[in-house]
Order: C-alpha cells, then sequence, then structure tokens
C-alpha cells in the first residue's frame, strides 16, 4: 500500500509541474511557484522514503512489515 501511495505522490508532483508550466506560459507567476514548491516537497518525500538505510532496507520496506 506504501508503494502506490509513493507512486500517486510522484503522478502528481509531475502533474502539478505541468500545470505550472502552462500557468507560467499563461503569464501567472505567483500559482505556479506555488506549485512548484509543492512538487519539489512531495518529490523530496518521496526520495527520504525510499533511499535505503544503513541496513539496506528502505523506510518504505520497514513500513510494510508486519
Amino acid at each position: 500500500m506504501t508503494s502506490f501511495v509513493l507512486s500517486l505522490a510522484m503522478l502528481t508532483a509531475m502533474a502539478l509541474v505541468a500545470g505550472a508550466i502552462v500557468l507560467l506560459r499563461r503569464g501567472l507567476r505567483k500559482q505556479p511557484v506555488l506549485m512548484l514548491i509543492l512538487a519539489a516537497v512531495m518529490i523530496g518525500n518521496v526520495v527520504i522514503w525510499s533511499i535505503p538505510t544503513e541496513g539496506g532496507a528502505s523506510l518504505v520496506d520497514r513500513a510494510e512489515q508486519p
């Protein structure tokens, strides 16, 4: 289930970046910048959860263990 949530977060981040590019081309500034910041935060969270720890397992692997 955690892998599904991380995948959904990455897809959402990609959609935010695409939407921000469209809004930037239309001349808006504030909303696209905030969208890009949110996308960066989401990608950062996915990276944190995916990086292996000292034991070799990622936080996702630990979260899915019973």
